[in-house]
Order: C-alpha cells, then sequence, then structure tokens
C-alpha cells in the first residue's frame, strides 16, 4: 500500500470535521440523458496530481464542458470530504486517485486491496457506490511503492526485477522509512513473497530524498522509493519488477461523483486513463519537481500530444 506524500496538521483536521459535517448526496444517478452544467475538478498538493487534475480539467473544457480547477486543496482526509459535498457546496466533483490506497482509506486498512487490478477496482467501487461516488476506468499508470537500485548494481548483478534479489540479498544494506520493518508491503513482505532477508536495514525515508542520497551515494544497496517518481528517472536508478506482486495495485483511477457524471465526461476521462502510461507520468512529474516545469502546459502539451483538444 502506498504512503501518500504529506502530512496532516490540526488545521487540516478541523476542514475535515467542517466538510464532514455537511454531509453529501448519496443517491446514485444514471448518466443516461443527463448534462452537467459545471465540473469542479480537485488536486492534492502534489504534482503529480496537479498534473493529473489539469488533464481532466483540460480535456472537458475542450469538449465543451464548463470546469472549474482546485489545484492542491490538502491530503485525502480534506479533499475526500469535499468531494463528498460537492461543486454546488463549496466542494469538489472530480479528483484523481490510486485505487488501492483509496480503496484501504475508505474500508480503514481492512487489506482488501490486492495486486490484481480488476478485483481491486471492484471492491473499490462497491465503496464508492454508497457515496454516490463513481470510479471510471483505471489507467495503466501507477504510483505505488517500489524497489530500485543503482544502474551499476543492475548491470553487476544483472537485476531487473525482485526476484533476482534472492541470491545476493545476504550481502545487501535495504533503506527506507523507519515503519518498513512491520508493514507487510516492505521488510516481512520481502522476505515472506520473496524470500529476501538483507544484511543490514538502515532507516531513512519513505521514498524520500534521504533514501534517494543514500543510493546514489552507494551507502544503500536498495531502496524504497515510489514507481512514477520522476527523480527515480532524473538519477537513472533502476525500478526493480515486483514480479510476485507484493505490492497492491495502485493505478490512477479518476473519481467523479454520480450526480455530475456523464456520458461525455465518462468518454474524456476514459480515453485519458487508456493512453497514460507510468514512464509518461514519471517524465512528467521529472520535469515539474525536477526542471520546475509548469504542471498546467505539461498537461496541455500532453493532451495535444495525444490528440485531445484543450480548453
Amino acid at each position: 500500500m502506498r504512503i501518500r506524500r504529506g502530512g496532516i496538521v490540526a488545521a487540516l483536521l478541523a476542514v475535515v470535521l467542517a466538510g464532514a459535517a455537511c454531509g453529501s448526496d448519496n443517491k446514485k444517478t444514471s448518466t443516461a440523458g443527463k448534462t452537467s452544467s459545471s465540473v469542479v475538478v480537485g488536486s492534492a498538493p502534489f504534482s503529480e496530481s496537479v498534473i493529473l487534475a489539469n488533464m481532466y480539467a483540460k480535456a472537458l473544457r475542450g469538449e465543451g464542458v464548463k470546469v472549474t480547477l482546485k489545484s492542491g486543496l490538502g491530503q485525502r482526509e480534506v479533499y475526500e470530504p469535499a468531494l463528498e459535498r460537492g461543486g454546488r457546496n463549496s466542494g469538489i466533483d472530480l479528483v484523481p486517485e490510486y485505487v488501492g490506497t483509496l480503496l484501504e482509506f475508505f474500508n480503514k486498512n481492512a487489506g482488501e486491496a490486492s495486486g490484481d487490478l480488476q478485483p481491486t477496482v471492484e471492491k473499490l467501487r462497491s465503496r464508492l457506490s454508497a457515496k454516490g461516488l463513481s470510479a471510471l476506468e483505471a489507467s495503466p499508470a501507477a504510483d505505488q511503492n517500489a524497489f530500485a537500485v543503482t544502474k551499476a548494481t543492475a548491470d553487476k548483478d544483472h537485476l531487473a526485477k525482485l526476484s533476482d534479489l534472492a541470491p545476493i540479498a545476504n550481502q545487501l544494506t535495504l533503506g527506507a522509512g523507519s515503519e518498513c520493518p512491520t508493514r507487510p508491503f516492505c521488510l516481512p513482505g520481502l522476505e515472506k513473497t520473496y524470500g529476501l532477508k538483507f544484511k543490514t536495514f538502515r532507516v531513512l525515508d519513505a521514498g524520500g530524498p534521504k533514501t534517494k542520497d543514500a543510493l546514489a551515494a552507494g551507502d544503500i544497496d536498495v531502496g524504497l522509493v515510489f514507481s512514477s517518481d520522476g527523480a527515480v528517472t532524473a538519477r537513472n536508478f533502476v525500478v526493480l519488477d515486483d514480479d510476485k506482486h507484493l505490492q497492491s495495485v495502485d493505478n490512477v483511477i479518476p473519481v467523479i461523483r454520480n450526480d455530475v457524471l456523464t456520458a461525455k465526461i465518462r468518454r474524456v476521462l476514459d480515453r485519458i486513463s487508456a493512453a497514460l502510461t507510468t514512464a509518461e507520468l514519471s517524465g512528467l512529474n521529472k520535469r515539474a519537481d525536477v526542471d520546475k516545469e509548469d504542471p498546467d502546459r505539461l498537461a496541455d502539451e500532453w493532451l495535444k500530444s495525444k490528440g485531445f483538444k484543450t480548453g
């Protein structure tokens, strides 16, 4: 299960409580013949989410849908209550999400998410239905926990997948956040699923700059990263394939209120999801986070490269 970026402070919790008090429209409605006068698109406060929200907004505007964009609203504990309130009640109607993480958010970490995409999507849709929300088609693009090595290490030891570590793990140092020794996707999972027993474990951060700096410097041999992190590509790290599906799926998926969902909106968003790959998402993140390019312009450029009209 992906550990999402950022923490929650007391001020944000106050917003959550206020949002929850406003309630939500849980009535599921059909999209047949419906016309949406306006859609409010929101995002979390990190580049990937902002880029995705801009893709949704620009492509919908290109098809004549009136869109308001609210970027960087806060973490999930803030923007999900806003989604349940809806754009007509000072909330939002649409947000880019992640399949496994969102499912576990709503089920309070019950462990329903798995490495199989479609069953996890169906469980998520079941959870969302009672809230008047729909998860549309999941994208091939995913942002999940991953383990990386330097290209030099990959070349030297012929590493392409996690299974390749088995013969040499007892000679290597793994670096990750302090929660890794107790989380099923990290040390316990690597041992149970892959039989990996590392020589040492070094406490750093969860996919953050400390882990990446230590990996680049050779202070660790394997580091926990995030699969679509642009810095991973920029630093020429090699992400090892999770060939035994230790990680739960965290594909990008649009989540939208049923009372604004139309056939046109569904068609546009499903087309975006189908066209986006993890490699492209990683490249866009690198350009935003490392090269400091404008997420709005990046979204517009990507859409036009795929034949979308933008607005």
